[in-house]
């Protein structure tokens, strides 16, 4: 082999391996990322227009977010998933990545939790801990459970909206609840919508979607009962339910168009539209509920 094949070889290794390193160490989940950050967008502005405390949010915003990302790197290590470490270079580079996340995630902790602040932090933590332990083992019951377990994986990830409030208004009240609350409903029918649409990719008339879709069908209508019941017990102020609507009409309006080819990624991004307006609005409609207001720039 000439030098100047070797030469040519060279950057094409270093990019694969650069290509493989980032695999191992960034999390591959795109919609978890989305089911992550929308809670936490609408907990924090909320919490913000209620207390102007921006420092704590911050802090847990940089603790969850690093504790999300740390579950990638630890599994390469671990091996328990099939994009693992295998090379010293790379359990080395791996490792390094885990523990500089973990230092953010214990550092940022320690600060929101010093001196007794913070205590309700450990209870939403349990809890978002419990849920990922069986969200863990349902998948491990199968494909016919992976369903149910994602539902309950993204009860614990919405958990981040109630406590991203609560860092910053200092309390775990009934608009903490709302927030996660609304924030799972909204993250099920997402993770429901697109498998449908993956799963029923082929499928052309509303009889044939119907077949596919039947339960997100009759899952959405019932839905609006169910909105309707917690409004009429005061369990959620009115405006909310706007912020619902634009995900209904977008489920709906699919089974009744004509066939359209599936685009994963124009899907993914179709979702991440959902999602950012559906923030926008339950932030919005919680804020103007509870008559706060974000803080002014040159407010202290």
């Amino acid at each position: 082999m000439t030098s100047n094949s070797m030469t040519d070889i060279a950057p094409n290794i270093r990019t694969a391996q650069q290509v493989r390193i980032r695999a191992l160490v960034v999390p591959r989940e795109h919609g978890a990322w989305g089911l992550l950050l929308v809670p936490i967008f609408t907990g924090a502005v909320v919490g913000v227009a209620s207390s102007h405390k921006l420092g704590p949010v911050v802090l847990f915003t940089l603790a969850a977010l690093a504790l999300f990302w740390l579950r990638t790197p630890v599994e390469s290590l671990l091996g328990t998933t099939p994009m693992k470490a295998q090379t010293a270079q790379e359990r080395r580079g791996v490792l390094m990545v885990s523990l500089g996340l973990a230092g953010l995630t214990t550092g940022c902790l320690a600060a929101l939790l010093w001196s007794g602040q913070n205590s309700s932090l450990l209870l939403l933590g349990g809890i978002a801990a419990l849920l990922f332990v069986v969200r863990t083992l349902l998948m491990k019951l199968g494909r016919r459970m992976r369903m149910t377990a994602q539902m309950v994986g993204a009860l614990g990830l919405t958990s981040t909206a109630a406590a991203a409030y609560y860092v910053s208004a200092g309390h775990l009240d009934k608009p903490a609840l709302v927030l996660w609350g609304a924030n799972w409903v909204f993250a099920g029918n997402q993770i429901h919508f697109v498998q449908l649409r993956i799963h029923a990719a082929r499928a052309a008339t509303f009889a044939e979607k119907f077949a596919r879709g039947r339960v997100f069908f009759l899952g959405q209508i019932a839905l609006l009962p169910v909105l309707a019941a917690a409004l009429h017990w005061r369990l959620m102020p009115r405006l909310v339910m706007l912020a619902f609507l634009p995900g209904l009409v977008r489920g709906f309006y699919w089974f009744f168009r004509g066939h359209q080819s599936l685009q994963v990624k124009t899907l993914g991004w179709s979702e991440m539209r959902q999602g950012i307006l559906f923030g926008i609005l339950l932030a919005a409609a919680l804020i103007l509920s509870l008559g706060c207001h974000l803080p002014s720039p040159d407010s202290n």
